[in-house]
């Protein structure tokens, strides 16, 4: 796997790029070259953390959102949601699962996002290209085949990216948990080009 890292040089602060290679999470076989000094992904995040608790100051944020917002999103790495919906640090809480799909799990981190944190407006953003087009509930029977037990959960799939959404909207807004559900939007990210699409909920 390999990350391309930029970096600013001084004093003319040309863009620059490093080139990283990691290994996965899995050890590195034994007595393969350079793998003392490659290590594994995680060991290469956990080195970047001490890098960043070395300059890190507590910056003395409450817990509740400074917007009042929930975001409910797909967990598909080309999502940079501070990037791309202008956040910043204590301003959101940020909930992601495979195809960002409103699950009893998404409800039940809502529903303590509002009770007992404050927020008041949830956005749902799905994401053109997703993986779960691909799939189909015969993930699960495949699963159950090779482990001899059939996961509980849904793969929630789907065909239509914002009849998704708008499904999305409506578990949310009638959900009896949640006490504020008039400010409820959709969107479908575009991973070419950066845009948010809203989706009429009708």
């Amino acid at each position: 796997m390999t990350f391309f890292v930029l970096s600013h040089s001084e004093p003319e602060s040309f863009l620059t790029s490093t080139v990283l290679r990691m290994t996965t999470s899995a050890s590195v076989p034994a007595g393969s070259e350079g793998a003392a000094a490659a290590g594994t992904v995680t060991d290469r995040l956990v080195e970047a953390n001490e890098r960043y608790a070395a300059a890190f100051t507590d910056p003395g944020m409450d817990a509740r959102p400074a917007l009042g917002v929930a975001v409910v999103a797909c967990m598909d790495a080309r999502l940079d949601l501070p990037a791309a919906l202008g956040l910043e640090l204590g301003s959101c809480h940020t909930i992601r699962n495979a195809g960002g799909v409103v699950t009893d799990d998404v409800i039940r981190s809502l529903t303590i996002s509002q009770r007992a944190l404050g927020t008041r407006s949830v956005v749902l953003v799905h994401h053109t290209g997703c993986g779960l087009e691909s799939l189909t509930e015969d993930f699960r029977h495949d699963i159950e085949m090779e482990v001899g037990q059939r996961p509980a959960w849904a793969v929630e799939s789907f065909k239509d990216v914002e009849q998704d959404v708008r499904q999305s909207i409506q578990r949310v807004r009638t959900s009896p948990f949640l006490l504020h559900t008039d400010d409820i939007r959709g969107f479908v990210f575009d991973v070419k080009t950066g845009l948010l699409k809203e989706i009429d909920p009708a």
